[in-house]
């Protein structure tokens, strides 16, 4: 079905479909939405998988430089970044391939950026009660930078912080200190 809308998009588009390079562009787009937006189909219990621990930590665990990749809902386009998520643990930890698995989860739908940096946020909040979260991504909107303003260089960057990352400055001036660019590890 989505195959076929694209082949008529491409033909109101003025292509010919039938073309060498155009014969197999439909189902490839289509199977490309699917992939993209794949997010629709999973749940946050089956991500977060009962990696749920209780742990006697109460320092700050951060997972950083987790890759984004989603489709901006109002044009379509790609837009791709970093997100960084840290939390406060309260009495339970969670996996850390958890994390980047629920900003996949969320990144893999159609969305707003404010939207997906809220959606992590707040997922976390709920399931592991901590007595903080935190959520920055930044990211480059394919919409501004190939369309509309067209400005190469411009990253929207957008946050969310609950708890003791809201409330308290200096927890959240270490998170933002422990998310500046180094050098690589590896």
């Amino acid at each position: 079905m989505i195959d076929e809308l694209v082949a008529r998009i491409l033909k109101e588009l003025g292509e010919n479909v039938q073309r060498a390079g155009l014969e197999r562009t439909p189902e490839r787009v289509a199977k490309a939405l699917k992939f993209l937006t794949s997010g629709y189909d999973k749940d946050v219990r089956d991500v977060l998988n009962d990696a749920l621990f209780v742990e006697d930590y109460d320092e700050m665990v951060l997972v950083k430089d987790i890759d984004v990749f989603s489709l901006c809902e109002h044009h379509l386009l790609p837009f791709f970044g970093k997100c960084h998520v840290a939390y406060l643990p309260g009495k339970k930890i969670v996996g850390l391939s958890k994390i980047p698995r629920l900003v996949e989860m969320f990144s893999r739908r159609l969305q707003v950026q404010e939207r997906l940096t809220t959606q992590i946020a707040q997922t976390l909040k709920d399931a592991l009660q901590p007595r903080g979260v935190a959520v920055v991504i930044e990211a480059v909107h394919l919409c501004m930078v190939m369309r509309g303003v067209e400005k190469q260089n411009s990253r929207a960057v957008t946050s969310a912080m609950l708890g003791a990352f809201r409330d308290r400055p200096e927890t959240r001036a270490e998170f933002m200190e422990l998310i500046k660019p180094r050098g690589n590890m590896v």
